[in-house]
């Protein structure tokens, strides 16, 4: 896990997903957890692989594979798909508003962490993408939770990281998985389309409101359950 020192005394935050949230990377797992499957002779539709991207990589193989499988081969699937996610990193781009989104929420007094089940090489490649280290808090990876989402123990990392009660939270994120994770922990939850997951998926798993990225969220974070939070803590 890494930590930025605050400049500032922050008593709320906002915890972000990054693949599909921050970065636009979620076609990109999509296909490399396709390739990945057909080395190790499964044929696994993509569409299927794309509503599973969000959970950790061991979630995802007790999802889309046949249980009676032979579970030795698991690590070696997880490999080729972090082998071929590689050969994408200089394809990462960050999704528009994504940078001036976490510039704002931190100017704003808040706290920002990013909230991520990505493996640790994986998140330091999308952070660098994002280039807006001086405005993160802290960060979790794969490495920090004992359960991958829809499991909230990357999001109990992310709380403790910048320490802050979930009660004093907001998370945005664009898979259900995310949504899920919050909502066990009581934290609202905001739903971003722009990973390839629908609005009304995001609202069925218990978004509290919806946007289509990171610059539409960013255009209306006043009236946001983010500018909801900012108001009950405003920067002194």
């Amino acid at each position: 896990m890494t930590a930025a020192p605050s400049r500032r005394p922050r008593r709320a935050a906002v915890l972000f997903d990054v693949d599909g949230t921050l970065v636009d990377s979620v076609y990109l797992h999509t296909l490399a957890w396709w390739q990945a499957f057909g080395q190790a002779g499964y044929d696994v539709p993509m569409a299927s692989i794309h509503r599973s991207v969000g959970m950790g990589g061991d979630r995802i193989l007790a999802r889309l594979l046949p249980s009676d499988r032979d579970g030795n081969e698991d690590s070696t699937i997880m490999a080729s798909h972090a082998a071929v996610f590689a050969t994408f990193w200089p394809a990462l781009r960050p999704l528009d508003g994504a940078r001036d989104l976490l510039a704002r929420c931190h100017e704003g007094g808040l706290a920002v962490a990013l909230a991520s089940s990505a493996r640790r090489r994986d998140l330091e490649v999308l952070r660098a993408s994002i280039g807006a280290d001086a405005y993160i808090d802290a960060a979790t990876s794969s490495a920090d939770a004992k359960e991958s989402k829809p499991a909230p123990d990357i999001l109990v990392a992310a709380l403790n990281a910048v320490d802050v009660p979930a009660s004093d939270a907001v998370y945005v994120g664009d898979a259900v998985w995310d949504i899920y994770a919050a909502g066990k922990l009581d934290i609202p939850a905001i739903g971003l389309t722009c990973g390839g997951t629908s609005e009304a998926e995001l609202r069925d798993a218990g978004a509290v409101e919806i946007h289509a990225s990171p610059r539409v969220l960013l255009q209306n974070l006043g009236d946001s359950a983010i500018g909801r939070l900012a108001a009950r803590f405003p920067p002194g």
